[in-house]
């Protein structure tokens, strides 16, 4: 009988995704005011030292593809990938907005997508 295994990567993402799903998480950056986003490299350094804090993994690399605009209910999808280069989607959205604070909620999916061959 075959028996599945989790690559060393792949683990990394399924507890990440485990953590971020059973516990949540939140965060909030200051925006600069005239231009009412968080640029993309900082929403990724945000994501992934939230993800780090939360499931006690190191800090993941994370991307995202564009700015988040300071307006509630804005969404983007960021993507975590492992050292294999499997990868894990991870949408953040906008939950409120407090002066120059942009607060927002971050949700892994459900499971990684395999590495591209």
């Amino acid at each position: 009988m075959a028996m599945a295994r989790l690559s060393a990567a792949t683990w990394s993402l399924s507890a990440v995704a485990v953590g971020v799903l059973l516990v949540g998480c939140s965060a909030s950056v200051s925006a600069d005011k005239s231009e009412a986003k968080i640029s993309k490299d900082k929403l990724a350094t945000t994501v992934a030292e939230k993800l780090a804090a939360t499931t006690g993994q190191p800090k993941p690399d994370v991307t995202c593809p564009e700015d988040l605009a300071g307006k509630v209910g804005t969404t983007t999808r960021c993507t975590l990938t492992a050292s294999d280069g499997s990868t894990l989607g991870v949408t953040v959205k906008v939950s409120s907005v407090d002066g120059d604070n942009i607060n927002f909620d971050i949700k892994a999916d459900d499971a990684p997508s395999p590495a591209a061959n």
